[in-house]
C-alpha cells in the first residue's frame, strides 16, 4: 500500500475513532484532564512564586514531580485489579475536589503551607489518570488503525492543551488572580468526570494472584521480560530527558542566543505546539507503512536534530520553524510508542505498564531540568544546545537493529485478525488482545481424508478453517460438516479432556490454529470471551459435535 492510500486508510481511522461514542467521550474528557492540567500549572507557580519566590517554585515542582513519579507505579495497580473507567473517574472527582479546597485556600489567603501539601497530592492522584486512559483504550477500538488514530486524537487534545491551557490561566491570572485558575480548573475536571460516566463500565482484566509486591512489581517485570517494551520505554524516556534539559535550554536561547525577551519564549512554545498539530498529518500519512516503530525512530530524530541547528541560527523565525519540527516529532513519539505499548503489553499489567512509564516521564523530566544548567556552565548556550540535540541521534543509531526487530515482531496478519475478530469467543476481546493472537497462530494443511483432530487424542491446539471442508465424527458416525470460518478444539482445551471428536478432511483444508497457551491465556483472562465460550461449549456437547 502506497503512502496515500495508507493516509486514505488513516483518515478512515480517524472518521471511525470521532463516530465511536465510547472513544469521543474518552477524547473529550482527556480535553477537560489537559486544560486544567495546564492551565493549573501556570496558576501554581505564580502563586508558589509569591509564596517564596524562584526557590519556592523549584522546592513545589521537584516535590510534586517526585511524589508523582513514586507513585504512579503503585497506583496504576488499581487500574489493572478493577475497572479503568472507575479509576479515571475517581482520579477526576479527587481532583476537582482538591482544586475547590485550594481555590478556597487561597481566595482566604490561607498559609501556603495546605496549598503546597494538596498540590501535591492533586499531582499524586493525576498520576493514575494516563495510565487508567491508555489501557482503557484499546478495549474501545475494533482495528489496529483505530487504535494509533484514536491515539493521534488523544495526541492533538495535548497538544491543544498545551498552549490553550496556559493562555487561559494567563488570562484569568491577569484578570483575578490563581485562585480563579483554581476554580477553571476544578472545573475542568469536573467535565472530564461527567464525559467519563458517559464511557460504558468496562470489565476489569482477569485477577492474578500476586502479593502485594507481586502486584506493584508486575508492570517492571512485565518490561523486563520483553525487548519492544524496553526498547520502546526506554526511547521514550530519553525523549522525556531531553524535554527537561530542553525546558531550560528553550529559555536561555530565547533570552541569551535570540535575544528576544520573553515574549520569544512564549513563540517557541506556540511553534512547537503547532507542531504538534502538524505532527497529526504526520501519523496519517506514515500510518499506511505499518512500520510504528520506524515512526518511533523518526520521531526521536526530529527531537534532536532541531535542537543542535537551533544552535546554528541566531533567527527567530527559523527558531520557531524548527520547534515546530520537533512538535511534529514530538505527535510521532507520543502516537507510535503509546500504540506499540498497549499492542505489546499483556491486557492484566497495561495499566501498569503505563504506570511506570508515567513515573519514568515524571523522573528524566526532572533529571534533564537538572542537568541543563551543568551543559550550559560546561559547554556554553550553543555547545549545550548541539550536545543535548546530538544525543537522541546518537542512541538512535545504537538502538536501531532492536527497534527494527520490534517492528517484525509487530506485524499483524489481516486476514487471521479478520477472521479471529468473526468468532464469538474472541469478538468481546480488546483489539490489543486480538492482534496478538492473530500473530501467534500457525498455518495447517490437511490432506483430503486427513484428520485435522482424532477422537481420544490429547488436544492441544485451537483450530479456524480458512479454506476447504470437514466432517466431524463421533465413534465413527457423522454428525456435522465444517466450512470456511467454523471452528474447533475448545472443548477439549477449556475443559482439560481428550478430543471429544475426529475431524476430517473432505477436499484439501487450510486451518489456523492456536497453541493451548495463547488459546487459554486469550479465553479465560477476559470475562465475556470466557461466558461466549462457555455457551458455546454448552450447545456443542450434547450434541456431540464439537472436540
Amino acid at each position: 500500500m502506497g503512502i496515500l492510500g495508507g493516509a486514505a486508510e488513516t483518515l478512515r481511522s480517524f472518521g471511525a475513532v470521532f463516530s465511536n461514542p465510547a472513544l469521543r467521550r474518552l477524547q473529550l474528557a482527556g480535553v477537560g484532564s489537559t486544560l486544567g492540567t495546564w492551565a493549573y500549572g501556570v496558576g501554581i507557580a505564580v502563586y508558589a512564586y509569591h509564596a517564596g519566590g524562584a526557590r519556592g517554585v523549584g522546592i513545589l515542582f521537584a516535590a510534586r514531580w517526585g511524589a508523582g513519579a513514586v507513585a504512579a507505579p503503585w497506583l496504576s495497580v488499581l487500574a489493572d485489579r478493577g475497572s479503568r473507567r472507575q479509576v479515571m473517574l475517581a482520579a477526576d472527582l479527587s481532583r476537582a475536589a482538591i482544586m475547590g479546597s485550594i481555590a478556597a485556600l487561597a481566595f482566604l489567603h490561607a498559609s501556603y503551607a495546605p496549598v503546597f501539601v494538596l498540590a501535591v497530592v492533586a499531582t499524586m492522584t493525576t498520576s493514575v489518570f494516563a495510565p487508567a486512559q491508555g489501557a482503557l483504550m484499546p478495549t474501545l477500538v475494533e482495528t489496529p488503525d483505530e487504535l494509533t488514530a484514536a491515539n493521534a486524537v488523544m495526541n492533538s487534545v495535548s497538544s491543544i492543551g498545551m498552549f490553550a491551557g496556559p493562555a487561559i490561566g494567563g488570562v484569568l491570572l491577569a484578570l483575578s488572580g490563581p485562585g480563579a485558575v483554581f476554580v477553571l480548573t476544578a472545573g475542568t475536571f469536573a467535565w472530564s468526570a461527567i464525559c467519563v460516566l458517559g464511557i460504558p463500565r468496562d470489565t476489569p482484566p482477569a485477577a492474578e494472584e500476586e502479593s502485594h509486591r507481586g502486584q506493584f512489581v508486575a508492570g517492571f517485570r512485565a518490561i523486563g521480560g520483553s525487548p519492544a517494551l524496553r526498547v520502546v520505554i526506554g526511547l521514550t524516556s530519553a525523549q522525556a530527558f531531553v524535554a527537561g534539559i530542553l525546558e531550560v535550554l528553550l529559555v536561555v536561547l530565547a533570552l541569551r542566543i535570540l535575544r528576544g525577551g520573553n515574549g520569544a519564549v512564549g513563540w517557541l512554545n506556540t511553534g512547537m505546539g503547532v507542531g504538534c498539530l502538524f505532527g497529526v498529518l504526520a501519523v496519517a500519512a506514515l500510518a499506511g507503512r505499518k512500520r510504528l516503530a520506524g515512526d518511533l525512530g523518526i520521531g526521536i530524530l526530529l527531537w534532536g536534530v532541531p535542537i543542535a541547528l537551533a544552535a546554528i541560527w541566531s533567527n527567530l523565525a527559523v527558531a520557531i520553524i524548527l520547534f515546530g519540527v520537533i512538535g511534529v516529532g514530538n505527535t510521532l513519539v507520543d502516537v507510535s510508542g503509546m500504540t506499540l505499548l498497549q499492542r505489546s503489553a499483556d491486557e492484566a499489567v497495561l495499566a501498569r505498564v503505563f504506570g511506570v512509564l508515567e513515573s519514568l516521564i515524571l523522573g528524566t523530566l526532572a533529571a534533564g531540568a537538572l542537568v541543563a544548567p551543568l551543559l550550559v556552565s560546561l559547554f556554553g548556550p550553543r555547545g549545550a544546545l548541539v550536545a543535548t540535540g546530538a544525543f537522541l541521534p546518537a542512541l538512535l543509531v545504537v538502538t536501531l537493529p532492536a527497534l527494527r526487530r520490534v517492528d517484525d515482531a509487530a506485524r499483524v496478519p489481516t486476514e487471521p485478525l479478520a477472521l479471529l475478530r468473526s468468532l464469538p469467543l474472541f469478538a468481546p476481546l480488546p483489539s490489543t488482545v486480538l492482534e496478538r493472537l492473530a500473530s501467534a497462530v500457525a498455518e495447517v494443511r490437511v490432506p483430503p481424508m486427513g484428520e485435522a483432530v482424532a477422537q481420544g487424542a490429547v488436544g492441544d491446539r485451537f483450530y479456524v478453517i480458512r479454506s476447504g471442508r470437514a466432517t466431524v465424527e463421533v465413534d465413527g458416525a457423522e454428525t456435522g460438516v465444517l466450512g470456511p470460518g467454523d471452528f474447533f478444539g475448545e472443548i477439549a482445551l477449556l475443559h482439560d479432556v481428550p478430543r471429544t471428536a475426529t475431524v476430517r478432511a473432505l477436499d484439501e483444508l487450510e486451518l489456523y490454529a492456536l497453541e493451548r497457551v495463547e488459546f487459554l491465556a486469550a479465553v479465560t483472562g477476559y470475562a465475556p470471551s470466557r461466558a461466549a465460550a462457555d455457551s458455546i461449549v454448552a450447545a456443542r456437547l450434547p450434541a456431540g459435535a464439537a472436540l
